[in-house]
């Protein structure tokens, strides 16, 4: 449910809460994560005192999706978010604090390469005036053409609320975004029993102040559950070859084939279809400049 460095909290199947501490061989795999153990991990444990509820973890089972980034402490590494999800759900604001399209678009991609299924929340609607509005609204209608649905909420005016809890029935939710973008207070409408901590943005830079340290489960309801994250700076892509980008840009995949040269990367070669489907307004410039920035590998165009 959630890690507090070198203790775990977990949750039996039949509801019951334990500390648990990660065996020490585990520390020698050489596996290239910071965290070898993921919030939403299943693990198989063995009693160590039942008086104090401790238990030790023997073994971690496989896991069939995972969201990971690169570790911001430790080079070559990456630092797994959470796993085992149903959905990622990425909130997102236009304005205190302003979430870039190439940070979203990252995000889509870390989520596709797994196939986990994600929904953009743009949060704090009323923040914009008209015309920012609009631009949202074409966003939205943008991802949700794409696959991505695309929900408009505003917690002072308790727009979306409705939609946002239905989005989260019954299923392992991810939540995640810049610190700031709101992602504590939605969760506070919807579930107030959870009284997840909330802070003001910082005037000076317009950006989030971090509130959540580290990820941690929470169960809504019976069927529910939500994984709060700390709020991601940015989100360096890893394990992933140049050639494999492209295939999880959901409209550049669905040319795959129709490029003149079968290892076609999209950006200078004859006879490209992607390029043409930008050009004619099929694929939208703003995606195809994510492509082009994750490409570089350039984590700071976000």
């Amino acid at each position: 449910m959630r890690s507090t460095g070198s203790w775990y909290e977990l949750r039996s199947e039949t509801g019951e809460l334990w500390k648990g501490r990660l065996r020490g061989k585990f520390k020698m795999q050489g596996l290239k994560v910071t965290n070898p153990i993921a919030v939403g991990d299943w693990v198989d444990c063995s009693i160590e005192d039942e008086s104090e509820n401790t238990v030790n973890i023997n073994d971690i089972r496989a896991r069939e999706n995972y969201i990971i980034r690169k570790s911001v402490h430790k080079t070559a590494h990456g630092h797994l978010i959470a796993a085992n999800i149903d959905q990622a759900i990425l909130i997102a604001t236009l304005t205190k604090p302003r979430t870039s399209l190439g940070f979203i678009d990252r995000f889509l991609v870390s989520s596709e390469s797994f196939r986990i299924p994600t929904c953009i929340i743009f949060n704090k609607t009323d923040l914009l005036d008209e015309e920012e509005l609009a631009y949202q609204q074409d966003l939205c209608a943008m991802y949700a053409s794409i696959g991505y649905p695309a929900l408009q909420t505003s917690v002072a005016q308790g727009v979306g609320l409705e939609e946002f809890r239905n989005l989260l029935s019954g299923k392992i939710s991810l939540l995640s975004g810049h610190s700031g973008v709101g992602k504590s207070s939605l969760v506070n409408q919807i579930a107030p029993h959870l009284a997840l901590k909330t802070s003001e943005i910082s005037d000076y830079a317009n950006k989030g102040v971090h509130t959540t340290t580290f990820a941690e489960m929470f169960l809504l309801n019976d069927e529910s559950f939500i994984i709060d994250t700390p709020g991601i700076k940015e989100l360096g892509l890893i394990d992933m070859e140049v050639s494999e980008i492209g295939h999880y840009f959901p409209e550049m995949r669905d040319l795959l084939g129709e490029c003149r040269y079968h290892n076609c990367l999209h950006v200078n070669e004859p006879q490209c279809a992607v390029k043409e489907a930008v050009e004619a307004g099929k694929i939208a410039l703003t995606r195809y400049e994510s492509y082009l920035s994750m490409l570089d590998n350039d984590d700071n165009r976000r």
